[in-house]
């Protein structure tokens, strides 16, 4: 499922009509874009769990030449599946 059958789905469900289905889709995405931005720890109970781990720098190498590079510290955002949803999906 992509953004656009989301905003379908929630369309069809809702009741909504799918300029609002639209807005409610891309507030939430941008919310929780936002918070992980902030380093906020998204918690959607009974499906995922949203958090920024945080990565040291670190020297590494160029496959191409071998020459050791550094390479910087960087944040990367990460999905954790919650409990609940990993037994409905092996039911």
């Amino acid at each position: 499922m992509n953004k656009i059958e989301l905003i379908r789905a929630l369309w069809h469900s809702s009741g909504l009509y799918k300029a609002d289905a639209e807005k409610v889709v891309t507030a939430f995405f941008d919310a929780v874009a936002g918070a992980l931005a902030k380093g906020e720890r998204v918690e959607i109970r009974g499906f995922c769990t949203f958090h920024v781990k945080h990565y040291r720098s670190f020297i590494g190498r160029n496959p191409k030449t071998g020459k050791k590079v550094k390479i910087a510290p960087k944040k990367l955002p990460f999905f954790k599946v919650a409990k609940e949803l990993k037994e409905r999906m092996n039911r």
